[in-house]
């Protein structure tokens, strides 16, 4: 009994013990001694209490979460992609991008049109294109084959077309198509780099027109001229500066695709739709582009933009164009 009574007497002095020492905190699930924190000091002469530790750390937790969204108003999926066109694709494919558009309206797709000879040339020299959508097989085989630019499993053949004789509805021309096209005053035709000049070229050839030569984009305007028995000869660098010299009554008569006189039935008349047994078929072949400098993003949205432009919705829009889908 004398021992429990002692023992219970030392329990309660070291308690108290305990209790009297200053400062004392509590103790962690270590053992170790947690230091008790000090009462938060109001600022001096505010007469407000200090704000609770919690509401000290919001402005550091609202600017991390601050650094987690987007800065400003874009979309971190928003891109654009850089197409080279033949300028004879240049209406309709403003159709198909606006088609494209309302499906992807992240996707920002900027045109180059030129002449299809031109933008070979300038892909070659590194200007930054992702997608390349050529007049002609020709300019398509050199970046495949030569220049090893396309990204494999991408190039389709879209539209065929089809090369016409036109003039202005008033012109009066005695011409009626290619065989008598010598008798106009002057003549607009592209030069042989271009796919049109090069087709019509060919036409001339296969007619009978002029020699027979190896390569037919080789033959000079001044070629032509002299063995169509000396006609002025405007040359031009792509098929829409043909259209337009016909179409401001600068030259009486050219050489452009049936595509080209979309929007202008009421100023031009088409003389004649050169057979495709003069021309050979006109087809306009599309391919994704290897770009070192895309990102994946720009890489992803080419691709589904070349799988668009050969799709059943757009060959609707080339159609209603006057292009020829059946390839």
């Amino acid at each position: 009994m004398k021992n429990n009574v002692r023992k219970i007497l030392a329990s309660v002095i070291a308690a108290a013990l305990i209790l009297s020492l200053p400062g004392c905190g509590s103790l962690n699930y270590a053992g170790a001694e947690t230091p008790a924190e000090p009462e938060a000091e109001s600022p001096a002469g505010s007469g407000e209490e200090a704000p609770a530790a919690v509401e000290a750390e919001a402005p550091a937790v609202q600017e991390a979460e601050a650094l987690k969204e987007p800065a400003g108003d874009v979309a971190p999926s928003e891109t654009e992609i850089q197409v080279f066109i033949a300028a004879s694709l240049s209406n309709v494919m403003e159709k198909v991008a606006a088609a494209y558009n309302e499906k992807h309206p992240e996707v920002k797709i900027s045109f180059n049109a030129d002449s299809s000879g031109t933008l070979l040339t300038q892909i070659e020299e590194g200007y930054a294109c992702d997608v390349f959508f050529s007049a002609a097989k020709k300019q398509m085989d050199t970046l495949e084959k030569e220049d090893k630019l396309l990204v494999d499993g991408t190039r389709a053949d879209v539209v065929n077309n089809q090369v016409c004789v036109i003039t202005l509805n008033d012109s009066g021309t005695a011409v009626t198509g290619l065989k008598d096209i010598g008798k106009a005053s002057s003549i607009a035709l592209a030069d042989g780099s271009v796919p049109v000049g090069r087709y019509t070229r060919q036409a001339m050839v296969n007619a009978g027109m002029l020699k027979e030569v190896e390569d037919v984009s080789k033959i000079t305007t001044k070629e032509i001229s002299d063995q169509l028995g000396g006609v002025e000869i405007s040359e031009q660098s792509n098929v829409s500066k043909v259209l337009a010299a016909v179409t401001e009554g600068s030259s009486e008569v050219g050489t452009t695709y049936f595509s080209d006189t979309y929007g202008y039935e009421d100023k031009v008349k088409i003389l004649e739709k050169i057979p495709y047994d003069l021309t050979g078929n006109v087809i306009y072949p599309i391919a994704q582009v290897k770009n070192d400098e895309a990102d994946e993003t720009e890489k992803a949205a080419a691709l589904d933009f070349v799988k668009f432009v050969t799709s059943d919705e757009a060959k609707e829009i080339f159609e209603s164009c006057y292009f020829d889908t059946d390839v």
